[in-house]
C-alpha cells in the first residue's frame, strides 16, 4: 500500500515546482472536484441491457469478447457500478440506456415511462449519483432495413418516435427527482451498406421525426436534449442519415446541445479540433469520450494524445462549463470494472493535467509572437510531477492510489465474478 505521509510529502513539492509557474494546485484541485463525469453503463454488461432475454446486439452495434463475469441483471450491474466508483475519485453521473430499464412488467421500448427506472433512481440517490439517459434506436425488431426514424415505412417511424417522446419524459423524471439535469442523447444508426441514389429524402425523414419527439417543450432544469452524428456504422458503410453536417445544422436551428463521439469521425479527423468552433454558435456540447482503433471500435479510453488534446481544449477555452462530459466504450476482453476505472480515471487526469498549465500566460506569449517560450513551457510541462498532484487527489477522496486499486478488482472478480454464470 501506498504511504500517505509519502504521498503528501510528493504533493508539497510538486505544489512548490508548480507554484513558481503560476499554478496553484490547491485551487486546480478544488476544481477538477467539481467535474462530473458520466459513466455508461453498457460497459458492465456488453450493451445487451434487461429488455429481452437475450440481448441480441444489431443495428451498427458490436461487443467482442467473452471475459467472465458481465452483468445478467440490473442488481448485478449496480453491484458493478457501486465497486468501480468506490476506486474513482469524486462524485458522477451514470448514463443508462433506454434497454437498461429496471421492472418485472413486459415492456417495449414504445411504452417505457418513469415509473419502470424506479429503481434506479432510488439506488442513484443512494449513491449520490446523477443520471444521464439515451434512447435506444437499436437491436429491436422494429429496426427494419437499417432505418428507424429516417425509415420509409410510416408504422416504424412513428413506433420510434413515440419511443423518444418517452425516452424524454423518463429523462425529466430522473431531472426532478435527483435535482440534477439529465443529458438525454440521440443516436440513430440509420443508413445504407452500399450507395444510396437518395441522400436528401431519408434525411428529411429524419428531420422530421426529430421535430415531432422534440415538440413538447421540457424545462431544461431537468431535461437537455443532445443530438449526436456519426460518420458510418457496421451495416451503414456508404451511408449515415444523421451526419455530422446533419446534426451540427439541426442542433444550431433548433437549439438543441449537439454531442461529439470521439470515434464517430473519419480516423484523419479528431473532435478536439472541432470544440472551439462548435462552441462559437452553439448553445452547449456533450462529448461521448471514447478511442477508435481505425474505426469506431469504442475501447477503453487511455492517457492518448488525443484525450490530452480534448482536455485541453476544454480547460484553455474555459468550455467546462458549457460541456457535459461522458465515456462510450465496451471492451468484453478485459474485466469491465477494471475497463470502467481505466477510462473514468484517464479522462480526469487529462483534466488535471491541463488545469495545471498557466494558461494565461501561454496565451500571452502566443499574442506576443514568443513562440520560443511557448515551445518550451509545453514542452517542460510534459516532465512537471502532475501525477504526485493526481496521487493527492485520490487520497484526499480515500479512493486508492497508483495500482493499489488492480488488487481490489482482482479481490472483486474472485469473489462476485467468477462465480455468475
Amino acid at each position: 500500500m501506498t504511504n500517505a505521509t509519502q504521498i503528501t510529502q510528493a504533493y508539497e513539492a510538486a505544489k512548490a515546482r508548480y507554484a513558481a509557474i503560476g499554478v496553484d494546485t490547491d485551487a486546480v484541485l478544488e476544481k477538477l472536484q467539481g467535474i462530473k463525469i458520466s459513466m455508461h453503463c453498457w460497459q458492465g454488461d456488453d450493451v445487451k441491457g434487461f429488455l429481452t432475454p437475450d440481448g441480441e446486439l444489431t443495428g451498427g452495434i458490436m461487443s467482442t469478447g467473452n471475459y467472465p463475469g458481465a452483468a445478467h441483471t440490473p442488481e448485478q450491474l449496480r453491484q458493478d457500478l457501486e465497486k468501480a466508483y468506490s476506486l474513482i475519485p469524486g462524485k458522477h453521473k451514470l448514463n443508462l440506456h433506454a434497454i437498461y430499464l429496471d421492472t418485472d412488467e413486459t415492456v417495449d421500448l414504445n411504452e417505457i415511462e418513469p415509473r419502470h427506472f424506479e429503481k434506479w433512481v432510488k439506488w442513484a440517490k443512494e449513491q449520490g449519483l446523477g443520471l444521464d439517459f439515451n434512447p435506444t434506436f437499436f437491436s429491436h425488431p422494429m429496426m427494419k432495413d437499417g432505418f428507424t426514424l429516417a425509415s420509409p415505412d410510416q408504422e416504424v417511424r412513428e413506433y420510434w418516435i413515440e419511443h423518444g417522446k418517452r425516452s424524454r419524459k423518463v429523462a425529466e423524471y430522473f431531472g426532478k427527482e435527483l435535482g440534477e439535469t439529465c443529458y438525454t442523447n440521440f443516436w440513430v444508426p440509420d443508413g445504407f451498406k452500399d450507395n444510396p441514389i437518395d441522400r436528401l429524402t431519408p434525411r428529411k425523414r429524419l428531420m422530421e421525426s426529430l421535430d415531432e419527439i422534440f415538440s413538447e417543450e421540457i424545462d431544461e432544469q431537468y431535461n437537455v436534449d443532445t443530438v449526436e452524428s456519426k460518420l458510418f456504422g457496421l451495416g451503414a458503410e456508404a451511408y449515415t442519415v444523421g451526419s455530422h453536417e446533419f446534426y451540427m445544422g439541426y442542433g444550431l436551428t433548433r437549439n438543441k446541445t449537439i454531442l461529439l463521439d470521439a470515434g464517430h469521425f473519419h480516423p484523419t479527423e479528431v473532435i478536439s479540433n472541432k470544440l472551439s468552433s462548435l462552441a462559437l454558435f452553439s448553445k452547449g456540447l456533450m462529448l461521448h469520450v471514447s478511442r477508435p482503433v481505425r474505426w469506431d471500435s469504442d475501447h477503453v479510453v487511455i492517457m492518448d494524445d488525443e484525450l490530452q488534446e480534448i482536455a485541453k481544449e476544454l480547460v484553455r477555452n474555459d468550455l467546462l462549463g458549457k460541456t457535459a462530459i461522458g465515456l462510450d466504450f465496451f471492451d468484453a476482453t478485459i474485466n469491465r470494472i477494471a475497463a470502467w476505472v481505466v477510462g473514468t480515471r484517464n479522462t480526469q487526469k487529462a483534466l488535471l493535467k491541463a488545469m495545471l498549465e498557466p494558461t494565461e500566460e501561454l496565451k500571452q506569449m502566443e499574442l506576443d509572437f514568443d513562440f520560443t517560450s511557448r515551445l518550451v513551457y509545453t514542452e517542460e510541462l510534459k516532465d512537471f510531477p502532475y501525477s504526485d498532484v493526481w496521487n493527492y487527489f485520490c487520497l484526499k477522496n480515500n479512493v486508492p492510489v497508483g495500482l493499489d486499486w488492480l488488487k481490489e478488482v482482482h479481490d472483486y472478480e474472485a469473489e462476485i465474478l467468477k462465480t455468475r454464470g
